[in-house]
């Protein structure tokens, strides 16, 4: 007995190969979003780097440029959850925000930038001399050749916290003071004062004949700090992560202190090291600081 053909009759007629239907396929493949392949080129969206654009991203940091009105703002970038936070402050500064998505920015950041969606594109600071120093709180922080921008960042940020009256650093091997060193600054940029100097050994000798005590900061220093009578106004130097001190900053500080460590570990991470020591420095000094 012969088995009934199972195939389907043909009609004569194949929809997925008619004209409307291959049509409508395009249609809706063009209305589709696009994959991130197809996302619209990163170059586009924003400007190309140059030696004069600074970044800044991230929620404190993009807010506190925005109020503090100390440098030219050139666009704010925004996703649309995030626009309601800064929406009044853009408006003050008169500052059409611009939308885009969150990939978008991390696109054009990297991945690991935490950006919360929010991105500045502006231009440097003023520039500062030692002379626009305002003995305030009588304390300055003096940066010899740190170049790692998290370290410098987390500085910039407790120096702001402590009321640090400027930060000195040298314009070769420093970092840009933009991207990743503004976010974890988080807005520090914009409230500290930044003098950058060409040659960090005339910079001590010209803050010393302006009064300033200068203190090196070392984990093989000769003397604890907290035995060094200290008096104001009062510079602290740090050094590089990898040498420390270099030999003619030594020679211009009048004392090279180490802080009391008690643990078995008799060093810590310069920025780390740059809060105890102010930390420390208030309590001598009382509420100056």
């Amino acid at each position: 007995m012969k088995r009934p053909n199972s195939k389907k009759p043909q009609t004569g007629f194949n929809a997925k190969k008619s004209p409307e239907f291959i049509g409508r396929k395009k249609e809706i493949q063009q209305s589709s979003p696009p994959t991130r392949g197809q996302l619209p080129p990163v170059k586009k969206l924003f400007r190309p780097s140059s030696p004069d654009l600074v970044i800044i991203y991230g929620f404190h940091a993009v807010l506190a440029a925005l109020t503090a009105s100390k440098r030219r703002i050139l666009d704010l970038y925004v996703t649309e959850n995030s626009l309601p936070r800064v929406m009044d402050a853009a408006k003050a500064k008169g500052i059409e925000p611009k939308i885009v998505e969150a990939k978008h920015l991390s696109a054009h950041l990297g991945e690991e930038a935490v950006h919360q969606g929010f991105l500045i594109e502006a231009r440097s600071l003023p520039d500062a001399d030692i002379a626009d120093i305002q003995n305030i709180t009588g304390v300055i922080l003096v940066l010899d050749q740190i170049t790692d921008p998290h370290n410098v960042g987390a500085i910039v940020r407790t120096a702001c916290a402590f009321g640090v009256d400027a930060l000195i650093v040298t314009q070769r091997h420093s970092p840009n003071f933009s991207g990743v060193l503004a976010k974890i600054a988080s807005g520090g940029l914009e409230h500290l004062l930044i003098v950058n100097v060409t040659n960090l050994a005339r910079a001590l000798e010209d803050l010393q004949a302006r009064g300033y005590m200068i203190v090196g900061l070392d984990s093989q220093g000769n003397e604890l700090i907290s035995d060094i009578t200290l008096s104001t106004p009062l510079a602290l130097v740090l050094g590089s992560e990898d040498r420390g001190l270099r030999r003619l900053t030594r020679e211009n500080c009048d004392a090279i202190a180490r802080l009391d460590l008690p643990g078995p570990i008799q060093s810590l991470n310069v920025s780390n090291a740059c809060a105890a020591v102010l930390s420390h420095i208030k309590l001598r000094l009382g509420k100056s600081l």
